[in-house]
């Protein structure tokens, strides 16, 4: 298999989260991605859409293939930009690993928070550049859990964080891959290949960012695993519970939060 269950699950709630964390991080991830008008892109993994309704605003008059495969994400997907009066998005539901596109059928390709989640990262991304044009672009997105630290950090959040770490190596992902986004896409037969850090950093003084990342966007996503790492013998509850109000801490008065993206755009 090269899939894994979502780690996060599909509930309503991480419909919530998924579309916070989109709009908290469109400056910081997506200004600098805007593709000609005419322009054939394939969006994979889009999940939800919430990334979509960015690129086609970035992008109006390029024309978007957005493939997941999740028929009931990509249904939510629809309705998403739909309600934002995209008309330049065509959903297909696909798997990164049996393309149905010819090759050589799209300008640009666009990756984000997908990688994470597969067991051959590699062997998408050289996937997807039997599908891209010669001169044509590829641009991953990912985060790196270990690239977190917090204030205050006590024993207990961070053994809440580990846990997340950990249940979703477990499960056959790597939430570390963030800083393996030059090697993977090199690997996959890339050239020209540039990486640059994201940064998404919080504190008082950013208000926006204590809500709409860390406490809508990070803490819900430790939630998330509660379960799953208590039944593996990851963590106690009484101990997952205690981390989860102390990283709610980090997004009051005195707290900070900082965490890196990291996105890398190759060429075929």
């Amino acid at each position: 298999m090269t899939f894994y269950d979502y780690v996060h699950g599909y509930s309503e709630r991480e419909s919530v989260r998924l579309s916070d964390q989109a709009n908290t991080l469109e400056e910081l991830l997506h200004s600098d991605t805007k593709y000609p008008a005419g322009s054939k892109v394939l969006e994979a993994g889009c999940g939800i859409g919430a990334q979509t309704v960015i690129l086609s605003k970035n992008s109006p008059q390029a024309q978007i293939t957005s493939i997941d495969i999740s028929e009931d994400s990509l249904n939510k997907a629809k309705e998403r930009t739909a309600k934002e009066g995209v008309t330049n998005v065509d959903f297909r539901v696909e798997s990164i690993f049996d393309l149905p596109f010819e090759n050589e059928s799209f300008d640009h390709v666009f990756v984000c928070f997908v990688l994470e989640h597969l067991k051959e990262p590699v062997q998408a991304l050289a996937n997807l550049r039997k599908v891209l044009k010669k001169g044509g672009t590829i641009t991953v997105i990912e985060g790196d859990h270990g690239s977190c630290f917090f204030h205050p950090q006590t024993e207990d959040a961070v053994k809440a964080w580990n846990s997340l770490v950990e249940v979703q190596a477990r499960l056959g992902g790597n939430s570390l891959i963030g800083r393996q986004v030059y090697p993977l896409i090199k690997q996959a037969g890339f050239s020209d290949i540039t990486v640059s850090p994201r940064m998404a950093y919080s504190d008082s003084s950013r208000p926006h960012m204590e809500e709409g990342f860390v406490r809508k966007t990070i803490i819900p996503m430790v939630e998330g695993i509660r379960k799953d790492a208590i039944e593996m013998g990851i963590i106690e509850a009484e101990i997952f519970d205690r981390g989860i109000e102390d990283l709610h801490r980090t997004a009051a008065e005195y707290g900070t939060f900082n965490y890196i993206f990291f996105k890398g755009v190759g060429r075929k």
